[in-house]
């Protein structure tokens, strides 16, 4: 089992910065991949971005590209989810996740994906 939990959110004007924090315990030596997801009120989860453990590769959806950056610290087992440039339909309950099997970079951006969840940290972006 991977445990993961999530911190760092909270109330943030538009244009400002927030970092979310991701702390993974347990089988950590199984990661494959940590993806990072949101749900807005009253809308579906959506993939927001995911990073490669081995290697650090990411990958972003388009509406966060160039504002969002995914990065780790290996020693404590954590992955961070940097968020500049805040818009208020950034507005969501945001999730982390931890991807055990090796499936394509495809299958990444989707929750098959994963197999362990964080329980979400709240991110209010005010106008």
């Amino acid at each position: 089992q991977v445990q993961l939990v999530e911190s760092g959110g909270g109330l943030v004007q538009a244009g400002g910065s927030l970092r979310l924090s991701c702390a993974a315990s347990g089988r950590t030596f199984s990661i494959y991949a940590m993806g990072w997801f949101r749900q807005a009120p009253g809308k579906e989860r959506e993939f927001v971005g995911y990073l490669i453990w081995s290697g650090g590769f990411t990958y972003y959806t388009d509406s966060v590209q160039d504002r969002f950056t995914i990065s780790r610290d290996n020693a404590k087992n954590t992955v961070y989810l940097q968020m500049n440039s805040l818009k208020p339909e950034d507005t969501a309950d945001y999730y982390c996740a931890a991807g055990t099997s090796t499936v394509t970079f495809a299958t990444l951006k989707t929750y098959d994906a994963y197999d362990w969840w964080g329980q979400g940290t709240q991110v209010t972006v005010s106008s």
